[in-house]
């Protein structure tokens, strides 16, 4: 499957000696930089009707003409796989995750992911990068992602990241108490000698910050409300256990199970068998790629959730 996109363009005077790719991205905003500079490189984004390089120096006047074709990537096979939609229009979609849902196909997980998901519902998908999805959530955190459904969306939605524009609350469960909400500020990195483990890494790690604040204590644990500066990969899960309060269940992260001291064995028995991390995405906010409109969407914490956190609130009484 594929679709043709056609757009033309005079190069206003003001942009005189300015690079090619560079007058092409402020006049075709939709479309990223990199894949501007691939439809020059490949002859689909002429001058005047003639190729050109990336580096070429303009005059201004020239007639940019782009003819390109968007191709489906056929590696990934769409599949049935039911999917929770909290929104959808020509340019979105949000959809509540569930728990042990992985996002994209990889080494042991080729099928059953959401992107396969995804090109059962809407085939088009295939023809965008990563079948439009722009962040992730690890497979066993549970709520919103939002996945772009043109190019333009998805180049949209990438620069609302990277600028940390889109709000995104998650709520949690972690081990140990504390006195108030606070921030960690400490950067990410792939785990020196575990290599399917992030890491805090001082020397060499990505800026990663997270806001927390307390929703509601417990005798050994308590209910967070988190908020992402950035987006790394297991984040708040690293940030947690950095600080010495685990997110429950977190089999990565939180080590050991560890009976705290006085409680029941009915609590023990919750905990153990609460077997991912206590981690939802609960808000997700953001500006509409298409009509610039703010939207935000919530959904409510998964049954699995909220039975453990009834579970602490009858173990405190």
């Amino acid at each position: 499957m594929s679709h043709t996109i056609t757009l033309a363009a005079q190069v206003p005077a003001e942009y005189r000696g300015r690079r090619f790719d560079q007058v092409a991205a402020s006049l075709f905003p939709d479309y990223s930089r990199e894949r501007l500079k691939e439809w020059i490189k490949d002859g689909c984004l002429t001058i005047d009707g003639a190729g050109g390089k990336p580096k070429d120096k303009l005059v201004g006047g020239e007639q940019l003409n782009l003819q390109a074709q968007l191709t489906s990537d056929d590696s990934w096979q769409a599949e049935d796989i039911a999917l929770d939609i909290i929104h959808e229009d020509d340019h979105i979609l949000v959809i509540n995750k569930p728990a042990g849902f992985v996002v994209h196909p990889a080494a042991g997980n080729y099928s059953g992911t959401l992107v396969n998901a995804l090109l059962h519902h809407r085939p088009e998908l295939a023809a965008l990068p990563r079948a439009g999805i722009v962040h992730r959530l690890d497979k066993d955190t549970t709520g919103l992602m939002v996945v772009a459904k043109t190019l333009p969306a998805h180049h949209n939605l990438v620069g609302q990241l990277q600028e940390r524009s889109v709000s995104r609350e998650y709520e949690a469960v972690a081990v140990g108490t504390f006195t108030g909400g606070g921030k960690v500020d400490a950067p990410i990195g792939r785990h020196p000698k575990q290599r399917k483990q992030m890491a805090v890494l001082p020397v060499g790690g990505k800026e990663a910050i997270t806001h927390f604040r307390v929703l509601r204590h417990f005798r050994h644990h308590t209910h967070l409300r988190l908020k992402l500066e950035t987006g790394r990969t297991h984040q708040i899960r690293v940030h947690m256990a950095h600080i010495h309060h685990p997110l429950v269940g977190d089999p990565l992260y939180s080590g050991r199970f560890r009976k705290p001291a006085g409680i029941s064995e009915t609590l023990a028995a919750t905990l153990r068998a609460f077997s991912r991390q206590a981690l939802h995405a609960a808000s997700l906010g953001l500006l509409h790629p298409a009509s610039g409109q703010s939207l935000s969407w919530q959904v409510p914490l998964p049954e699995d959730m909220t039975q453990l956190l009834t579970a602490l609130e009858q173990a405190d009484e």
